[in-house]
């Protein structure tokens, strides 16, 4: 029997989504794993892979078969699928398999550089590859806006969110940068006529720390025969949906750190565990985009487990972990902790009141940068002035200020604003969760994470990129994305 074009179309992108797995394990290995004698094979590898992955996206074949895939009848899955496919093979076209393969293999070493850099706390020392890196990126956008007719900025974009413009983005930022900064004096000034919360003093053994992350990851739902958590310099989520690799980092004077690491990176993982199990080889069973991706870290990290009925199930845990007791390790004094303002300096250490600030820094930064208004040169001094303005914090060094994301040396200009976006997408979908069902939150409290889990399934994670972010968000909520509801969360969490 003669397979429809439709069907070998799935085969063939059944192959890509392979070259995309195993991609994502060689970019976890570099970060947990690899002895740095193995960089320059490793950016070989990973260049090499990259260029296969395009080749078979860019293939005449792929083309023919979509145009006749088109004309066969195709439910809605299927149809979403093939609306996916085109999307991928779209952005593959729009640039020569060299521009590819060059950008792969700088973004990876350049990586290394960074490792160096940031340890050493020395921008110099990055600057010339990172200028590099940045030369292929624009050449990059400048390729796939003549293809895809977006501006250059908004064809970086697209390749984290699709359909994320620019031109949308910006007048949210700007409404967030005018609210931000009155709100933050007012949560100070309330925060400063309390009584300050009791320090947390440690030491707090590294073992004890990974193993409460295993508890809590466990009573969120993590499937660990899927996934594993490991160490690294900067936390993130890697591998696939069948192997979901999370990171953290320790700090043996303050466990809040790793452990709210951990439980963001379980926000993401669990969204890629509950991706639709029969279309994790096909574009429409991906996730949608970093926004929703950003929004479900966010909402486990910042809205569910920085509340009160979360901190009151986790506080027993937490004081047993350590061996300790006594009113320091009681709920309302870890919620003094965990939702304290401050204007630091680091962003994913960062309370969620400044961390819009600390990504609105980095848009208007990245495009300064890709315009040429900004020169890579003179990076260091431009971020420790905007961080002056927006923040009211000056970094002291290099590590602490331009040098502390990996997202820039790794090549991923055009990411950071859907990590705000995705905050105010998590505010929306948390307030619509609990008015869909009351008991959400008393469950929490009794360390039972399924009704939650239960809806984020049904109306987030399910859905792959069958429907758009914006489709989720009005299906969900009942309304597209605004500030309302993240400006109403932080008003009820800081100043009531």
């Amino acid at each position: 029997m003669n397979q429809t074009a439709y069907a070998a179309l799935e085969t063939r992108f059944r192959r890509i989504a392979a070259i995309s797995g195993a991609l994502g394990i060689l970019d976890w290995d570099q970060a947990v794993m690899m002895p740095p004698g193995g960089a320059a094979a490793r950016a070989e590898q990973i260049a090499t892979l990259g260029v296969l992955r395009h080749e078979l996206l860019t293939a005449a074949e792929i083309g023919d078969l979509a145009e006749a895939a088109a004309a066969e009848p195709l439910d809605d899955w299927q149809s979403a699928n093939l609306r996916e496919m085109r999307r991928a093979r779209a952005h593959a076209m729009a640039l020569p398999p060299d521009l590819v393969e060059r950008r792969a293999h700088c973004a990876s070493s350049c990586e290394i550089v960074w490792r160096e850099a940031r340890a050493k706390s020395d921008f110099k020392l990055l600057a010339p590859k990172l200028a590099e890196l940045l030369d292929l990126t624009r050449e990059a956008a400048a390729a796939k806006s003549a293809a895809l007719g977006l501006g250059p900025y908004d064809a970086l974009l697209d390749e984290f969110e699709p359909e994320a413009r620019e031109a949308q983005i910006a007048p949210v930022f700007e409404d967030l940068a005018g609210f931000l900064p009155g709100f933050i004096g007012e949560a100070l000034e309330k925060q400063t006529a309390r009584p300050a919360p009791l320090p947390l003093p440690g030491p707090f053994p590294v073992e004890s720390q990974r193993a409460l992350g295993l508890e809590m990851m466990q009573a969120l739902g993590f499937a660990f025969d899927r996934g594993r958590l490991d160490v690294s310099l900067h936390p993130f989520t890697g591998g696939g949906p069948q192997d979901v690799r999370i990171t953290t980092r320790y700090a043996e004077e303050d466990f809040f750190r790793a452990l709210m690491g951990v439980l963001h990176e379980t926000g993401h993982a669990l969204y890629e565990l509950g991706l639709p199990a029969a279309w994790t080889s096909q574009p429409v069973g991906q996730a949608r985009g970093m926004v929703l991706h950003e929004s479900q870290s966010l909402l486990v990290e910042m809205q569910v487990c920085r509340s009160d009925p979360f901190l009151r199930f986790a506080a027993p845990l937490i004081a047993k972990s350590f061996g300790r007791d006594g009113e320091a390790f009681a709920a309302p004094n870890l919620a003094s902790h965990a939702r304290r303002v401050s204007r630091g300096l680091i962003r994913v250490d960062a309370d969620e009141a400044t961390y819009p600030l600390h990504i609105i820094l980095r848009f208007r930064l990245e495009r300064a940068l890709l315009d040429r208004a900004l020169g890579v040169d003179e990076l260091p001094v431009a971020w420790n002035d905007m961080m002056r303005e927006l923040v009211g914090a000056v970094p002291p060094n290099d590590a602490l200020g331009c040098l502390q994301d990996i997202h820039w040396p790794s090549g991923a200009f055009g990411y950071f604003p859907t990590y705000t976006l995705g905050a105010l997408s998590a505010a929306q979908l948390y307030a619509a969760a609990r008015a869909a069902d009351s008991g959400i939150e008393p469950a929490i409290e009794r360390g039972e994470f399924a009704p939650l889990l239960a809806w984020l399934r049904a109306n987030v994670h399910g859905h792959g990129s069958r429907l758009t972010t914006d489709e989720v968000l009005r299906h969900a909520t009942g309304a597209p994305l605004s500030t309302t509801a993240f400006k109403r969360h932080l008003q009820q969490r800081y100043l009531s």
